[in-house]
């Protein structure tokens, strides 16, 4: 063992040595009666009748910032939006909700791109580098980006617009990796 090493090995041991002596432990309290275990709930809808679950809050918030959006279609427990802005055209897909469309428990925002699909390994990489956004080719070869949340009860406007401000910034992105693959992800970190 080199001499630089035994010295700080025998260095830590004496320090060890020196610390103080630990102090004696408090008296055991006997615990009180813990309270049963509560199990995780939904948080109730809130009461201002905003309700982030429901599809047709989102088409009245898009509405209100200018875009049109309304639904296209139904399925047993999911409700898929159209949306049309002058920013981009997209789907809104409502998931996992109830036998009425509403109570939803996902949405799925999906912008398909009317270019050429990049290379796989151009978007695995593109994927590793988006924390939010995920870009992917369909059947037909367009490529797609998508953006997803939970939603919840007792999200509020601010929150859903939030996320529709995090969704804005995943289509600006993907726009710029489509106009050039190699050199968005060269600049990538």
């Amino acid at each position: 063992m080199p001499w630089k090493t035994l010295a700080l090995v025998a260095a830590a041991i004496l320090a060890m040595g020196a610390a103080p002596a630990p102090k004696a432990a408090p008296p055991k309290v006997a615990p009180a009666k813990a309270a049963p275990a509560k199990a995780l709930a939904r948080p109730a809808p809130r009461d201002d009748g905003f309700d982030a679950r429901d599809p047709a809050t989102m088409i009245a918030i898009l509405s209100a910032a200018g875009a049109k959006a309304e639904l296209a279609h139904r399925e047993a427990d999911a409700v898929y939006l159209s949306v049309t802005s002058t920013a981009a055209n997209f789907t809104v897909l409502f998931a996992d909700c109830d036998a009425r469309g509403r109570k939803c428990r996902a949405m799925i925002f999906d912008n398909a791109a009317d270019t050429a699909a990049p290379t796989l390994g151009q978007f695995n990489a593109y994927n590793q580098t988006s924390a939010m956004c995920r870009g992917f080719q369909d059947k037909v070869g367009k490529p797609h980006v998508i953006y997803s949340s939970l939603v919840f009860a007792d999200d509020n406007r601010a929150r859903v617009v939030s996320q529709l401000t995090a969704w804005q910034g995943c289509i600006a992105e993907f726009r710029d990796f489509l106009k050039d693959p190699t050199a968005f992800l060269a600049a990538a970190p």
